[in-house]
Order: C-alpha cells, then structure tokens, then sequence
C-alpha cells in the first residue's frame, strides 16, 4: 500500500491524457517564518542511525503495519494519526511532545529550524522512539518562496516552471537530500497545482502553466526525491482553478468534474504514477462536485483512490487554515479533524493557532467520535494502518 507503483484503473479519465502520462520517463503558509530564539539544549540526541534492513514487498509492509496498529490501544491509533507542531528548537520540549503523546507525526516550521542542519537534526532526533518505526516528520520546503530550511538555494518553481525536466529532477534530488540532511523523513514540497496566470495566488510556486507541463515536472520531482524522503503531492485536487488564498478564506470553482479531469488532474495522476507517497488535501471548494472542501469531502477521497488510483497516505492541508476561513462550519479543531479522518484523510495535520495542548485534545476528540459511532473503528484502522506502512518502509529506506 505504500508503494504506489501498481496502480488502479482510473474510470472517466481521458484515454490520451493517461496514455500520455504514463509514457513519462521521468502546509503550508507562503511566506517563510523567522526562526524562533533558540534555548539552550537541554538534550542531546544522538543522531538517529537506523541498522538498514532488507526493503519490504508491498504485501510485508501492509502485514507489519496492521500488525502494529494491532497492538496499539484506541488512544494510540488515535494518536499515529495526528501530525503536530509545537513552536521550539529545544529537542527536549519537541521530543517529549512527540514521544509522550505517541503521535503520528511532525511538522517542522519556521519556528523549529536552528542555524543549520545539525541542530534541526538534534531537534528531530529526539522525537525518535523506535528507529524502526520513526514518526513522519515533515517540512514545507518547495524552495524559492516556501522554503523552512533557509540554506536552500536550489532553483525553484521560479525558474523551474520553465526548466527541463531533468533540471527539475536533479534540483528535488538535492532538496530531498538537504531534507534528510535536516533528520526530516517527508517533503510537503512538490505543488502540483497549476496556473497560467502571474496574479493567482498558487502561480509562483506552481511547477508548470499546463497540464502537461506541470505534469512533466511533478514525475520528474517526485524521481528526484525517490529512496530519500516521502514525496507529497499538494493542494489536491488544484488550487490553480480556485482564485484566492487558502489561508484567508476557502477558494471555490464551479469547474466540471470532466473540465478537472482535463485541466487539474494531469500534474497529480504523474505524480501518483511516478510513486509520490503522500497527497495532500486542500481546503477547496469544487461545487460542481462536492459542496464541502476537498480536505473534508468523502467524494474526493473516493476520485483520488478510485480514479488516480493512489494507495498512499493522505494527509490533510493544515486544519487551522479551516477556522481561519471564518466559517461558522469549521471553528471547532477537533470536529474538523474527525469529518477529515471519516471522509477519507489518513494523517490530520493542524498548526495554525494551536499550542501544546491542541494535538492531545484531537487525539481525544477521534477516541469519543469512535466510541460514539461518528468515526468508524476500521477507518481509523485503515488510516493507522496506511501511516504504519509509511513510517516503516521509511525506517527500512523503502520509501
């Protein structure tokens, strides 16, 4: 399951456009945060040096994985799917964060990142338990104008939109490898989105102004970043036909299913193909399909499962972005956290507005929305399951 090499057919795509694709050889705020001071250490973790182990077959991976989430209680499959953030580059604050509320996963901001790598790794090292079985922790780093790790100075969608796709390749090999360098274990890096108008918001860190080259680019990201960190597809299912910022306010299009199908779906069905790991839901609102937003629709999840045929994680865009549309809908963290795991979601991740206390509360809103009927148990198990699968293959360097 999380090798996403075998795919599903996909029902209602366009012959030539898939034909095409598949011959291809090859969280979230824009502007980037001011690190936070850095107290002084009051751990010192080792780097973590997992001992290499034999890649697992598809089949390995999902049995270890389910056989894991088996052994957990309800809290603690709660809890592996929860990506938190705390504000801090003190790794024990972060590692007794991570480790004492078991969570899934982590996102580095702005906030987290030290002088360099070494620090950053000292921070997430830290939040490793088990070697074996590492939390996803994450970092924003598309480059040019999202960009956590400042020492970053590869090329970027600003020039890459219209570069090579072996330029685009080589330039996410060496971002997924500045990644790793960071102790991070997945990129939310490659915008799949795409845009051929300078004023909307998403153009500048979109990969390309077509379909087909935004999905040349996407396949070659995606090869780029393979065996050193998870790659992840953002903002599903495409922010460039839905004008305005997703931090203020939730975009929304009346475009067809078929018209998405031809314009949106190319960049994130290669992407899919080319075996990205994780695909990340935005908070878009495609009304011709689905009133709700993308990140909270249990149709969507069904066209990226069904029709792209992605067995991967699915996480969701940063939850808090939610309660900052102003909505009365979306004020509750919690609720949104448990209509994103029931729609579909694998992985919720919040980080606008939230404190320490924020990622236990939600672990506690997803056990009563089981123990109440709101949350089925075997979609929580599914999605536990599908976040195991990922932490271990990453453990083994099968991802």
């Amino acid at each position: 399951m999380s090798h996403p090499r075998s795919r599903a057919r996909r029902p209602g795509l366009p012959a030539l456009g898939v034909a095409a694709l598949l011959s291809l050889t090859v969280a979230c705020a824009p502007t980037p945060e001011a690190p936070a001071a850095s107290p002084a250490p009051t751990t010192a973790a080792a780097d973590p040096t997992p001992t290499p182990t034999p890649s697992p077959t598809p089949t390995t991976a999902r049995t270890s994985a389910e056989a894991r989430v088996d052994a957990m209680d309800l809290r603690e499959r709660a809890a592996s799917v929860v990506m938190g953030h705390v504000a801090t580059t003190d790794p024990a604050t972060a590692g007794t964060y991570v480790r004492e509320n078991a969570l899934g996963g982590f996102l580095l901001m702005g906030a987290n990142i030290g002088a360099d790598a070494a620090e950053v790794r000292r921070l997430t090292g830290a939040m490793v338990t088990d070697p074996a079985f590492p939390p996803l922790v994450a970092v924003d780093q598309e480059g040019g104008d999202v960009s956590r790790l400042r020492w970053d100075d590869l090329p970027s969608a600003l020039t890459l939109k219209d570069a090579s796709p072996e330029t685009v390749r080589d330039a996410f090999a060496g971002r997924a490898a500045l990644v790793a360098d960071a102790g991070a274990n997945a990129n939310f890096g490659l915008v799949a989105d795409v845009t051929d108008d300078p004023g909307m918001f998403i153009y500048r860190r979109a990969l390309g102004t077509t379909p087909e080259a935004a999905a040349t680019r996407i396949a070659a990201a995606v090869e780029g970043e393979k065996g050193t960190v998870a790659s992840t597809l953002k903002h599903f299912p495409g922010h460039g036909a839905a004008p305005g910022d997703s931090h203020e306010g939730i975009p929304g299009s009346d475009m067809s299913i078929e018209q998405w199908r031809q314009t949106q779906a190319p960049p994130f069905v290669a992407g899919v193909d080319a075996g990205a790991e994780m695909l990340m839901f935005g908070h878009l609102r495609y009304t011709a399909v689905d009133d709700a937003p993308a990140s909270l629709s249990p149709e969507w999840h069904r066209i990226a499962r069904e029709e792209l045929g992605f067995d991967g994680v699915i996480v969701s865009d940063d939850l808090g972005m939610l309660e900052s549309s102003g909505e009365a809908a979306y004020t509750d963290p919690v609720d949104n956290a448990v209509q994103a795991l029931a729609a579909g979601t694998d992985l919720v991740l919040t980080v606008v507005g939230t404190d320490a206390t924020t990622a236990p509360r939600i672990v506690d809103g997803i056990v009563a929305a089981v123990e109440d009927g709101r949350l089925p148990a075997d979609r929580l198990d599914d999605a536990a399951a599908r976040v195991a699968a990922l932490r271990l293959d990453l453990a083994s360097g099968a991802g």
